[in-house]
């Protein structure tokens, strides 16, 4: 009997330890901002994150903000994209970009499977500067 609990402690343990380690695999960068704080930052990038777990089959390896790319794609997105008819002021957009990795498991036809993305565009909004960040689009 002593063996058997043993050897379930040891299962258990292991079990958990597996998880451990493939949770939070993605790197997350976070550049230098005059706009926006580490926090405001840190609080998109867990919004993505959340989002991201939608995505069946897929590994987040990296995300990040790079001010200077964010800033040309919230041009793009202010005059051509949804931001041109959603009202949201430009100070409350924020882009952050992503690599991941898509299994043989995807099946929402959308995604490749066995592949990887790079660059992968995040746009988010707020309503106000003490507002939670919303995904608003993603994708190329």
């Amino acid at each position: 009997m002593k063996r058997v609990i043993w050897c379930s402690y040891i299962i258990l343990l292991s079990l958990i330890l597996m998880s451990c380690s493939q949770a939070d695999k993605d790197v997350v960068l976070v550049g230098e901002s005059e706009q926006f704080s580490d926090k405001e930052i840190n609080q998109a990038i867990e919004c993505v994150k959340e989002k991201f777990k939608d995505f069946n089959g897929c590994e987040l390896t990296d995300i990040w903000y790079d001010e200077e790319r964010s800033n040309s794609f919230i041009e793009t997105y202010m005059n051509y994209g949804r931001g041109s008819i959603n009202g949201v002021s430009p100070d409350n957009v924020m882009v952050l970009l992503s690599n991941f990795t898509v299994d043989e498991s995807s099946s929402d036809g959308s995604l490749e499977p066995n592949s990887t993305y790079t660059d992968w565009m995040w746009i988010l909004n707020r309503e106000s500067n003490t507002s939670d960040w919303t995904v608003d689009d993603w994708g190329y």
